[in-house]
């Protein structure tokens, strides 16, 4: 009588083992990459890897409220196929640069700076810059970098001539 509990024993248990590990995910690590990356894809800044059920996370967010919420939509996207999740998400302290789209603003600032530029002609519609004339390669850089920093939405040089 003895041997058949323990037989009744060992044949329960075998089957809960064997249950248990036919319940454990066979997600492979690329369907669970594609998973996670919809989960976090309203932060187009973020990069996925995974390997071995492994997530990391890569990127910028805005804030840590916002860095564990990708952490946790990546963590929510297959819980039984993440194992784990490394965050290596990096909050931005920069605060966002605003683009200036007032064209007459804008026509104020670049006619102030392209003083010093007299071969230089320049027109702003939009908030787009666009440049043309002549100018000497080395001055290029100093006349890109001065409109960049006006902050419009596009500094057009294609039309400018380079001496």
């Amino acid at each position: 009588m003895n041997l058949k509990k323990i037989l009744s024993i060992a044949l329960v248990s075998g089957t809960l083992l064997s249950g248990t590990i036919a319940c454990k995910s066979n997600i492979s690590d690329a369907d669970l990459k594609a998973k996670v990356e919809t989960a976090v894809q309203a932060n187009p800044g973020v990069t996925v890897e995974v390997k071995d059920g492994v997530v990391t996370l890569n990127g910028t967010a805005n804030s840590e409220d916002e860095k564990l919420q990708i952490e946790n939509s990546a963590k929510a996207a297959d819980s039984k196929g993440v194992k784990s999740v490394q965050n290596n998400i990096v909050v931005n302290t920069m605060p966002p640069v605003e683009i200036n789209t007032d064209d007459a603003d804008l026509t104020a600032k670049v006619t102030e700076f392209t003083k010093d530029f007299p071969t230089v002609k320049t027109s702003i519609a939009n908030g787009v810059i666009t440049v043309t004339g002549e100018l000497e390669q080395a001055r290029i850089q100093a006349l890109k970098m001065g409109l960049d920093a006006l902050n419009p939405k596009k500094v057009d040089m294609s039309g400018l001539t380079v001496k």
